[in-house]
């Protein structure tokens, strides 16, 4: 059964959406919880509703088989320091060995452990650290047709226990052609900066604060240059895999709010960085540092080093997925 999922989060302290071994995010904490869901027999389950059992006693865990024995092993925080002390189910001697991120093995039988059986939680775009979202789009299959409201209860249940930023905000069945990344036909987001003297404080990583005054209709006309089907290569970062810099960006308002500057932008997909460059870009048109006209000259370079600053991740939302 496939499930669609509809999640905010606040990215300050996240590395992004993806896994990573180096710190938390939100694809992790979607899959730590509903992994718990999935028990390997009756009595390795995480158990949400078992007042009789403590935290302890139910690590966030992921499940490993022993490739030549086929015997279940539990993956605790033992692995990230590299020590098998505590690595099985059944105990064993300590035993060390390098970390691997999908298979690792024993250093010293050299069987190899292979993880088994873990839901994955696929997610309509790859935000970056710092990046927060009040709509994204996740699926995931389940073996279990459960109903919607509890599974949402359930996950945000565990989600809460773990002190993780992030809340779903709906589930809803799907038919299993449904995927959150490739059937999606466009994405909006919001990045907002706070225009005023004083420093932010309530708004603190959710914002760009910037104290200098914006020339509203200055930027407004740079960001007609960018509408439309182009070579977006001057705003791509050099990290990013698309196969290719050619968009087409259907929208990008920019409005004021109070003492916010709201720029809201919808395209069916987005290179890597390519609304925080954008923005980057208009602010210094804004600020005095560009013309409007230089907005096309930048957009004819392709060239990445001909653009403005990186706008900072904190002031970035993804807000919308449409199907």
């Amino acid at each position: 059964m496939r499930y669609k999922i509809t999640i905010e989060y606040d990215g300050t302290s996240l590395l992004g959406w993806q896994e990573q071994l180096d710190g938390p995010s939100v694809q992790d904490y979607l899959q730590k919880a509903l992994n718990c869901f999935t028990p390997v027999n009756d009595t390795d389950t995480c158990s949400l509703n078992n007042k009789e059992k403590s935290e302890e006693d139910f690590p966030i865990q992921e499940l490993y088989e022993d490739a030549g024995t086929g015997r279940r092993l539990q993956k605790t925080d033992a692995f990230f320091n590299n020590d098998f002390s505590e690595a099985y189910a059944g105990g064993s001697t300590e035993r060390r060995t390098a970390a691997y991120i999908d298979v690792r093995e024993d250093a010293s039988t050299g069987r190899h452990l292979q993880k088994t059986d873990k839901i994955i939680v696929s997610g309509a775009g790859r935000t970056d650290a710092g990046v927060h979202a009040t709509a994204q789009v996740a699926h995931f299959d389940l073996k279990e047709d459960l109903v919607d409201w509890k599974l949402r209860e359930a996950i945000n249940a565990r989600l809460r226990e773990m002190e993780a930023p992030v809340s779903v905000i709906a589930v809803e069945k799907v038919g299993n052609d449904f995927h959150a990344r490739f059937s999606a036909r466009g994405r909006g987001y919001l990045y907002r900066i706070l225009n005023r003297r004083a420093p932010a404080v309530l708004e603190k990583n959710r914002v760009w604060w910037v104290p200098v005054p914006l020339d509203v209709e200055k930027m407004r006309e740079g960001a007609g240059y960018l509408i439309g089907h182009h070579d977006f290569s001057s705003f791509r970062a050099a990290a990013c895999q698309a196969k290719s810099p050619v968009k087409t960006l259907d929208r990008l308002d920019i409005e004021v709010r109070g003492e916010e500057i709201h720029f809201i932008v919808e395209a069916r997909s987005f290179l890597h960085h390519q609304v925080r460059n954008m923005v980057g870009t208009l602010k210094m048109v804004g600020d005095g540092h560009l013309h409007p006209k230089d907005v096309k000259r930048i957009l004819e370079a392709k060239n990445r080093a001909a653009a403005g600053v990186n706008a900072p991740a904190c002031g970035l939302y993804l807000t919308k997925v449409v199907y």
